[in-house]
């Protein structure tokens, strides 16, 4: 799974934020492999769970989320670093994620998603066999050097 990062986006989104500009913030987050699947773990604190939109459009997964912070009538703001606003995640999906099991859960001020990698993504173990094992399979005997076909015998492929 590949995030979508664009350096200028970036760099465009910093210099808004110094300038109090724009209202698209990113979130911290964390992402990991366990088992089969991808946890994504995104910091969302203050964040009522009513205003996140999560979204998979094709390979696509988007996050959206709103703070919305509370004004007192006659309060003197002596330090306000809480920033309320939209914020927003993309991230691309490879091919081997299941989207229709995509599930999320909001506890705590982080937002939990489940990404599931699909059955023929995951890893599998291939037997090997020697060739007595093979053999004895596809209902030959071995005598010496040479083998005798059985009847059950089929062509892969044919």
């Amino acid at each position: 799974m590949a995030m979508k990062f664009d350096p200028f986006q970036e760099l465009d989104r910093m210099a808004q934020a110094l300038r109090g500009e724009g209202t698209l913030r990113g979130m911290p987050m964390d992402l990991y492999r366990q088992g089969d699947q991808y946890i994504l773990a995104a910091d969302l604190p203050g964040i009522d769970p009513g205003s996140i939109d999560i979204d998979v459009d094709g390979q696509l997964l988007t996050i959206r989320a709103q703070r919305t912070l509370q004004n007192a009538d006659g309060v003197k703001w002596l330090t306000r670093e809480r920033e309320a606003g939209n914020f927003l995640r993309q991230l691309n999906l490879g091919q081997g994620i299941d989207t229709e099991q995509i599930s999320a859960q909001y506890e705590n001020g982080v937002l939990s998603v489940i990404i599931p990698v699909v059955e023929r993504a995951k890893p599998r173990k291939i037997a090997v066999q020697t060739s007595a094992e093979a053999s004895a399979i596809n209902g030959e005997t071995v005598e010496g050097n040479s083998a005798v076909e059985g009847s059950d015998r089929e062509t892969v492929g044919a």
